[in-house]
């Protein structure tokens, strides 16, 4: 093999060792990328109601994408400063500013509306950047820190 015909190095792109997961997703993935940010979020160490809060949130996001950000999306979950952070991305038409300021929760009967509302009583923080490009939610959730076991004093 001469020179002429080595092949081209390749670039090897280090993983941040916090990423949990990323991945496109359209109507057909949502079930299994549902199950996907439930096993990273329950190895990340959140559990009991504190999980199914998170999944139940990041499900309202995915869902929105699909329904109102052009049929699929982009998920990102990573861990960050003691907190799991899950952010949800689509390229539909965007969100109102006055949709956005909402905050009550929707009235009983109303048929859609929930999603953000949800996400946003389910995590412990949320950020929305919205616009003709598409919307980019961002939850988090704080981890718990483990403490030590302890042991009993020998008397």
């Amino acid at each position: 093999m001469t020179d002429a015909e080595l092949p081209a190095p390749r670039t090897v792109v280090p993983i941040e060792p916090s990423l949990l997961l990323a991945t496109a997703f359209d109507q057909a993935q949502v079930t299994g990328l549902r199950h996907s940010v439930t096993s990273c979020a329950h190895g990340s160490g959140l559990s009991g109601q504190r999980l199914d809060d998170f999944v139940l949130a990041v499900n309202e996001l995915i869902t929105n994408a699909v329904r109102h950000g052009g049929g699929q999306g982009w998920l990102r979950l990573w861990k960050r400063d003691g907190g799991l952070v899950c952010e949800v991305a689509d390229h539909g038409p965007g969100i109102s500013e006055r949709r956005l300021r909402h905050r009550e929760r929707p009235a009983p009967d109303t048929a859609g509306g929930w999603g953000l509302w949800l996400a946003r009583e389910l995590s412990d923080a949320m950020e929305v950047k919205s616009g003709d490009a598409g919307t980019v939610v961002r939850i988090t959730a704080a981890l718990a820190t483990r403490r030590p076991a302890t042991r009993p004093l020998d008397g």
